[in-house]
Order: structure tokens, then C-alpha cells, then sequence
């Protein structure tokens, strides 16, 4: 399978035509959140309507909780929830752990603890199993000048997931091995960036600068 990851794109759009005329065919889009910023929440409309095919999502911690509505009717909303394409079971949350700046769309560590374990309690699998979040786990791709500002709880569950996918973390693109779990920041898509996931019995990744 090979899946278009998108993240960061904070309302602004003007790159995701070259984006996708650059990464040529793929099975599936898989959008990481901030889709907008701070709304309006119409305004994902435009994006999605740029691509055809599945489309999973999870919105950021600078959309509103009500880009939900949207997500779920034009897209595979994976927010809470999980999604099987072929022999890959996607699990997904929206938002972010705490952060200084009281954006719209965070949640705490204990409620992203409870939402993931639930989700991974419900899968009894030898597929692989693929996380769509906003927020990067800790000690990943989420270092900053003050330190690592990732999630506690999800770093937790390193190990558990093939893949994670995640933004959030501008200054943070790039991919990591951690406990045997894959963890890719494609970049802001604002400016152009994406990565390309080709999933196969051997996870590639392949950034992409548009």
C-alpha cells in the first residue's frame, strides 16, 4: 500500500496541488490534523475535495472540535476510532496533550491513555496495526528547544503500533525506530511537505518536498 501523508496545513492550501502531482499514484491520504487554523471549519472542504480515493483524517489541536462533523461526512474520520483497508487496521486520535498555548483541540494525558488502550483492546490481530495521530509520542519526532513536549501516554504504547503517524511538532520532521515502532513527522504541509508511506512487508518512507 502506499499512503500520502499530510499534516500541518494550518488553512493554507496553495501547495497541496503540487503535493499530490508529485507524489504520482497512490492507494490512500491520510490527513494529520490542523487542517485548519483555529477555522473556519468549512474550509476543509476545499482540501478534501482535492483528492479522490479514501481519505482517513484526525483533526489538530488548532482545529475546533467541530471540524469533526465534516471530517466524518466527507472523510473516514478516525478520531476515537479505527478503519481496516486490506491487511492494515488504522486506529486514530485527534487533538493534542496539553500544551502553554490553550489551543481548541487538546486532551489530557489520561484521556489519551484510556482512548488508545480502548481502541488496541478492541483489535485481536496479526495485521498491522497503524496509529493516525496528531500529537507525536514522546522522546520521537516532537524535540524542541525545551525539551521533548510529545505525549507521555502514547509513548507508552511505542511497541504496540508498526507505525505512527504525526505532526504537530513543526520544527520536528522526520521518522524514528522506537521499540520496533516506525514514527513519521511528514512536515508542514503549508510549506509544501508531505511524505509518502509505502507499506509493504518492509515500511518505507519517502519525504516529499513540493
Amino acid at each position: 500500500m502506499k499512503l500520502l501523508a499530510l499534516s500541518d496545513l494550518h488553512g493554507d492550501y496553495s501547495h497541496v496541488e503540487a503535493i499530490r502531482k508529485k507524489a504520482g499514484d497512490f492507494d490512500a491520504l491520510a490527513i494529520l490534523g490542523d487542517i485548519t487554523n483555529f477555522g473556519p471549519d468549512e474550509h476543509a472542504y476545499k482540501l478534501l475535495e482535492m483528492f479522490n480515493g479514501p481519505i482517513m483524517t484526525v483533526p489538530g489541536n488548532c482545529d475546533n472540535i467541530s471540524l469533526l462533523k465534516i471530517l466524518e461526512e466527507k472523510s473516514i474520520s478516525l478520531h476515537n476510532s479505527s478503519h481496516t483497508i486490506g491487511d492494515l487496521i488504522f486506529v486514530g486520535l485527534g487533538g493534542s496533550n496539553p500544551t502553554p498555548f490553550n489551543t481548541p483541540f487538546e486532551l489530557s494525558e489520561k484521556k489519551i491513555g484510556e482512548s488508545i488502550g480502548t481502541l488496541l483492546s478492541n483489535i485481536n490481530t496479526n495485521k498491522k496495526i497503524i496509529l493516525i495521530s496528531h500529537a507525536p509520542p514522546r522522546n520521537t519526532t516532537d524535540r524542541l528547544p525545551v525539551g521533548n513536549v510529545g505525549s507521555e501516554a502514547l509513548e507508552r504504547f511505542l511497541g504496540r503500533f508498526d507505525l505512527v503517524l504525526c505532526g504537530h511538532i513543526h520544527e520536528a520532521r522526520g521518522e524514528v525506530m522506537v521499540k520496533g515502532t516506525l514514527v513519521v513527522n511528514p512536515g508542514e504541509g503549508s510549506k509544501g511537505q508531505a511524505a509518502m508511506i509505502t507499506i509493504e512487508d518492509k515500511i518505507t518512507v519517502e519525504f516529499i518536498d513540493a
